[in-house]
């Protein structure tokens, strides 16, 4: 298993930096929401379980559902502080 001091190590050894940021139980579960409407909507596209329209509209709709709610939630978690910078603050 790799421990988070190995894989700051090793983003450092590329010329990046790992960053922590702290998520409420609300925002995991939001974040896991739409990967999974992501991941049916995908799903539906390439399955053939519906008939083609429905399998499309259906498909098509989860997978715009899951884009855009991805947007916010990002713009969410990269605006909070790091977790690092917030412990120095106090």
């Amino acid at each position: 298993m790799t421990t988070t001091q190995e894989l700051t190590a090793k983003a450092q050894s590329w010329g990046t930096a790992l960053k922590e940021r702290g998520l409420t139980i609300p925002e995991i579960i939001l974040i896991a929401g739409t990967r999974v409407a992501l991941g049916v909507g995908v799903g539906l596209l390439i399955a053939d379980r519906l008939t083609k329209d429905e399998r499309k509209g259906a498909g098509w709709a989860l997978l715009g559902v899951g884009v855009l709610t991805t947007i916010p939630i990002v713009r969410s978690v990269l605006g909070k502080r790091l977790l690092g910078m917030a412990e120095e603050a106090h």
